[in-house]
């Protein structure tokens, strides 16, 4: 499914493995996560992968009524229950579970991925062409095959073969592979939408900016590539075996688009039960409750939804389980992750294999909307759906991955109609179209260009939230025309003015990105609230990492005991960074935790802790995850951002020999990963080695000119080299690619009043607190220089504003105090 990127700030944001994007540049020489970088303009940014309906998971039949020994393979027959599980494909599925076969045979799923054929494909290949910023590309057919004649990665025109399609509906991309074993996905697609809704045309991807040979999206480049964005969530039983040494790729894969298989695990077993079943059903007696499968998805067995006579609003007959395990088999592919082992298991807590995205700035907005492609599972976990009990199945045939019923009769299974399909309810009942449950409750975003998604966070309209904080609402979704003022008083008007809907996490969020000196209190109270989704909770203690204090460290503590794995890492996301005598005792518990992810983000935290200073007793746990770290690392070696993490985690153990390696191999996979040139030039200043450091930026610079974070690193490296006048230009240049940076006109406004040029100094510092008026290093800098410049009344105001942001700040109640006392005098 495609992805849509955003600008990332400080860090490598966690992003979904087969995001598309730009590389971002930490100017603070913070670590980067191992994830895909992403864009760092505010532009869309669409991955390569095709559109699938939401799905969900189902239970698998099991029973067999005598079925003939043809129906199974002869393989399995001969093959002992004992042995490890292995892919049978979904025909042998089908053999039984003729029912659920056919409904799969004609979802999206089962055409994920097909080999190019005149049944797959559904583009104009008879010589058609496509303009796209001066390159000329034609679409053409010799005998069965399917070519593409379109820039490479040269930039010059070239001859490939389309070899697999992508996707069917709304639109379908074709592979095309090359002789490393790299599938690169193109970036001009087919729209299948019928002509009248715009549809039977080629279009670009990128269609408002060019996307030349040399830029990182660029179809042939990395961040287009099937084998790793891609491949794991159009296909079954994908092995990306990526060669580092020879830099090749010998992905396979047990089917090629999504069988049974992906969702219920290998199938061998079960087909193994299967067969050992007939020669006593139905008088014998199961010897394995699990009938050979990984995991039974039967969450909705025995479940049932009564009407509440207070509320009117279903309620379930059985509490739901916090993690379940339907929803943890959808997200596999309906989440925004990355993937860092392929030891998968149906049912699982994704955690255990993949890095969930919390809601993070660029990938949502602050209230928990979509922004970026983020897809459902992180939309949907933060749901009042979701916390009553709902699955994906509940809404979704499981096969044939289409909704259970049509327009509002999904919802209208468990919401009576006499109570929601009312006017008094809808308020729209004389509009034309008809408006849906989903118009209002789950509002569409669109990306690929073409392919429209539903918001699954199943929220009431906040327009009053728009007026405050500028989120987007449904309401002014439809009613472009009108202000989100009026919007609020109308729902005011029909519903009353304490309208908070369920998701209460907007204005924690909004303070923590914009840096409001209330962002503490505010994160401190989602991260603490029972009440709140276990994904925001996880994302305000991933937020609180900056302003750790002796009032929120006892959240941490409880979030480290908390049963979800997401808020588990948000609690070590939390105490990263600091002293490591007050970490190990928080944090070495986690070394031995159920979760993979988990152990290593736990090591991670705690790889600047010498071995010396560890207690024996913990010793082989701390080794045991550090080895699974390194292994998450290494099974991403094709990225630079997994190199440029190891190389972080290498730095924190003092290998400096093997960081620098591996900051090395991040920019030889792309020179334009910009972290890693970054923390390899801070790697250098640690050893001593400025001129390389330097060297390393400016080239790196050459490649992402427009990286604001390599301009200010740059500067730092010069201002080392006492190169001042040079450092400035640098500094200049940061702030102006990224004004609202305020870190990086901080440092400008110094480097400025260093040199002697006072008056532009408090110009671009008086700049930047109208920007930012709560940045703390501004008003402390405008004080300093207001006080040494003899104007100490205008001093002490910069004081007291910063006072009231610091009302606990011991050592600026000691310079208002001097200061006041000046004035006095």
């Amino acid at each position: 499914m495609a992805r849509k990127k955003g600008r990332t700030g400080n860090r490598d944001e966690p992003s979904e493995r087969a995001a598309p994007s730009r590389p971002a540049a930490d100017a603070r020489n913070e670590a980067v996560s191992a994830q895909p970088h992403r864009s760092r303009t505010s532009k869309l940014r669409i991955a390569v992968f095709a559109s699938i309906a939401a799905i969900a998971i189902g239970s698998l039949g099991v029973f067999l009524l005598g079925e003939e020994r043809a129906g199974l393979p002869e393989t399995l027959h001969r093959t002992s229950a004992a042995t490890a599980p292995a892919f049978v494909g979904s025909e042998a599925c089908g053999e039984c579970h003729k029912t659920e076969a056919a409904l799969w045979a004609g979802s999206q799923h089962r055409h994920a991925m097909q080999h190019a054929s005149a049944a797959s494909v559904l583009g104009d290949f008879n010589d058609a062409s496509f303009d796209y910023y001066g390159v000329h590309s034609r679409f053409f057919k010799t005998g069965n095959k399917f070519f593409v004649e379109t820039d490479g990665a040269d930039g010059k025109l070239a001859t490939f073969e389309a070899k697999y399609t992508f996707g069917i509906a709304p639109l379908q991309q074709y592979l095309v592979e090359f002789p490393d074993g790299r599938i690169q996905a193109l970036s001009i697609a087919w729209d299948n939408r019928p002509k009248d809704q715009g549809g039977q045309r080629w279009f670009h991807l990128y269609p408002n900016e060019a996307i030349k040979h040399d830029d990182v999206l660029h179809w042939t480049k990395l961040n287009q590539n099937w084998n790793f964005m891609c491949a794991e969530c159009h296909s079954t039983g994908v092995q990306k075996n990526y060669d580092v040494a020879n830099d090749r790729f010998h992905t396979n894969w047990a089917e090629i688009s999504v069988g049974c298989e992906a969702c219920h695990g290998k199938g061998s077993r079960h087909v193994n039960w299967a067969y050992s079943q007939r020669s006593w059903w139905p008088f014998g007696r199961d010897k394995d409750p699990l009938k050979g499968l990984a995991v039974f998805l039967d969450e909705r067995d025995g479940v049932i939804w009564n009407r509440d006579p207070k509320t009117g609003n279903p309620q379930r007959n059985v509490s739901p389980a916090a993690i379940r395990r339907e929803v943890e088999t959808c997200g596999l592919c309906h989440a925004r992750r990355a993937q860092f082992s392929e030891d998968w298991i149906p049912g699982r807590p994704l955690s255990d294999t993949h890095q969930v995205s919390n809601l993070a700035r660029g990938l949502y907005h602050a209230d928990g909307q979509m922004l970026d492609e983020v897809y459902n599972y992180g939309s949907f976990k933060q749901s009042k759906m979701f916390a009553a009990g709902v699955t994906c199945s509940d809404c979704h045939d499981p096969h044939a991955a289409k909704l259970r019923a049509s327009d509002d009769g999904v919802c209208l299974q468990c919401h009576a109609s006499d109570s929601y399909e009312v006017a008094s309810h809808t308020h729209h009942s004389d509009v034309t179209p008809k408006v849906t449950c989903a118009s209002c409750h789950m509002p569409v975003s669109t990306y690929m260009v073409v392919d429209k998604r539903h918001d699954h966070s199943l929220r009431i309209p906040r327009p009053d939230l728009s007026v405050k904080l500028g989120t987007p609402n449904a309401c002014n979704n439809c009613h472009v025309d009108k202000s989100a003022q009026w919007a609020t008083d109308a729902v005011e008007r029909w519903h009353g003015p304490g309208r908070k809907g369920f998701q209460n996490y907007a204005e924690a969020f909004q303070a923590s990105w914009t840096d409001r000196s209330d962002a503490a209190a505010l994160l401190a109270f989602v991260a603490a609230s029972p009440t709140m989704p276990a994904i925001a909770r996880a994302s305000a203690l991933s937020e609180l990492r900056s302003r750790v204090s002796p009032a929120t460290i006892e959240l941490a503590r409880k979030g480290l005991a908390d049963p979800d794995p997401m808020v588990r890492i948000g609690a070590l996301e939390m105490l990263d960074g600091l002293p490591g005598d007050r970490l190990w005792p928080l944090v070495s518990p986690l070394l031995s935790d159920s979760s993979r992810g988990v152990r290593i983000r736990a090591v991670s935290v705690l790889a600047a802790v010498p071995a010396a200073n560890q207690p024996v007793s913990d010793r082989a746990a701390y080794e045991t995850a550090t080895a699974e770290f390194i292994a998450a690392q290494r099974f991403n070696a094709d990225r630079p951002e997994a190199r440029s993490a190891l190389g972080n985690f290498f730095v924190s153990r003092g290998l400096t020999t093997d960081a620098e390696s591996e900051y090395k191999s991040a920019l030889r996979l792309s020179a334009q990963y910009a972290p890693a040139a970054i923390n390899l030039a801070d790697l250098y200043r640690r050893l001593g080695r400025e001129g390389d450091g330097a060297s390393v930026l400016r080239t790196a610079i050459v490649s992402s000119p427009r990286d604001a974070g390599l301009h200010h690193a740059l500067g730092l490296t010069l201002t080392r080299q006492k190169l001042p006048d040079d450092a400035l230009g640098e500094f200049r240049h940061a702030t102006e690619l990224e004004p609202d940076r305020a870190r990086y006109a901080y440092v400008y406004a110094v480097a400025l009043h260093s040199s002697g040029r006072i008056d532009e100094s408090m110009k671009v510092l008086k700049e930047n607190l109208a920007r930012h008026p709560e940045d703390r290093d501004t008003l402390l800098a405008l004080a300093t220089f207001s006080r040494d410049s003899g104007d100490l009344g205008t001093a002490l105001d910069y004081l007291e504003r910063l006072s009231h942001l610091a009302p606990n700040d011991r050592n600026l109640a000691r310079l208002t105090d001097e200061l006041r006392a000046r004035l006095k005098q």
